[in-house]
């Protein structure tokens, strides 16, 4: 519904430009003054229309908030329209109308996503002091586990070894998701002693197995990690104590400077995460270099947010979770990582890439249709879009 009324508005605005300049140059107005009166007032018919028909409360409505940077890169693009329309002037008005239109439409749709990734970084890059998030224990460690009873015992042995300092203190909880796995994980889980098992009627994937231990997870900073522990636990520590120090989302960055890959990966993997990267470009605002990092860690309000309205299952459940970020206005850190690929994981390079490439488009459906709701401030954590 949304995106039908931005293009209504949209080719409104851009047929009174167009019908406009040309209408006035047919009965010998000069091109230049023609040309300068229909885009001002498109530019102001689309402002109005814009900020209170389409976009309003959407995070796109940055663009419209903005009214110096609106009327800016107006005035860029209609300078370039109007030297086109002036320039072809051994073609007709219509014709030369028409190239003008689409050089200064490309002009706006550059200028429009830098904009917005200004914006959306600004927004992200500052955290917000708020009270301590509400819950019994410090961190909940979420394990989302499918087939892993071979390795889950040792799995949840380490974490507490590597995170002591908190499982002393009795400031951890391991969450351990059993992802319809046929074989015995919950029960392996079970007998090392994690404090929640969650089983799951059927193989759902990995975001539906994260959304239910998330749901569960009573720390006041929950994060997730995959069963093979490619991410030594000992890295959610810092990660707890960024969250502590007013970031709402800290998320591992494996392309970080500091980052470190102690084991690599198959290049066909290495090549699908970079492409995963470059798809999400269409659809998230932020420029992250790492979307499919598997360490990820939220405060306990805003992670049971994100994803209590989170609808994606598979693997493009992180993708996702920064979009919804980004919708909420919510602050996020990226912070570097070790890895340790583990080639006996139960990822598909093939399989799982094209899936990822699916729910992108899904994702954008979604966000298209209004599917994710608009939350007031009273739905929010405290301090977050008042």
């Amino acid at each position: 519904m949304r995106r039908g009324r931005f293009a209504l508005v949209g080719l409104t605005a851009t047929a009174i430009d167009y019908g406009l300049a040309v209408g006035l140059a047919e009965i010998g107005v000069h091109r230049v003054l023609a040309d300068v009166l229909a885009l001002s007032i498109a530019a102001v018919l689309s402002l109005i229309l814009h900020s209170k028909v389409t976009l309003r409360g959407d995070q796109l409505d940055r663009w419209i908030r903005q009214p110096p940077v609106f009327f800016a890169v107006a005035a860029i693009a209609g300078l370039v329209d109007l030297t086109l329309f002036v320039s072809l002037d051994g073609r007709s008005p219509a014709i030369a109308k028409a190239v003008a239109l689409v050089a200064a439409a490309s002009v706006r749709a550059v200028a429009h996503r830098l904009v917005l990734f200004r914006a959306v970084r600004r927004d992200q890059g500052q955290p917000a002091h708020r009270p301590p998030a509400p819950g019994g224990v410090r961190l909940s460690v979420v394990v989302p586990a499918y087939r892993e009873a071979a390795r889950i015992e040792s799995s949840i042995a380490r974490i507490r070894e590597e995170l002591s300092a908190l499982e002393d203190a009795g400031d951890l909880e391991i969450v351990v998701v059993d992802d319809g796995s046929p074989d015995d994980t919950a029960a392996a889980a079970r007998r090392a002693g994690a404090d929640q098992v969650i089983v799951q009627p059927r193989n759902r994937g990995k975001g539906a197995a994260v959304r239910a231990g998330v749901a569960a997870a009573t720390g006041r900073a929950i994060a997730f990690t995959d069963a093979d522990l490619a991410y030594a636990p000992a890295q959610l520590l810092p990660m707890v104590e960024a969250l502590e120090s007013g970031w709402d989302v800290v998320i591992g960055n494996r392309h970080d400077d500091d980052s470190a890959t102690l084991v690599g990966t198959s290049a066909l993997r290495s090549f699908g995460s970079r492409v995963v990267n470059m798809a999400t470009n269409l659809l998230l605002l932020g420029n992250y270099r790492d979307t499919q990092c598997g360490c990820k860690a939220f405060r306990a309000d805003v992670g049971r947010l994100v994803l209590g309205v989170g609808r994606i299952d598979r693997f493009a459940f992180d993708i996702e979770i920064l979009h919804l970020v980004e919708r909420y206005g919510l602050s996020l850190k990226e912070v570097p990582v070790q890895v340790v690929n583990n080639e006996t994981s139960t990822v598909s390079a093939v399989r799982d890439g094209i899936g990822v490439g699916i729910d992108i488009m899904r994702i954008r459906r979604i966000a298209a249709r209004g599917g994710y709701p608009e939350l007031s401030p009273d739905d929010l954590p405290e301090g977050i879009g008042k």
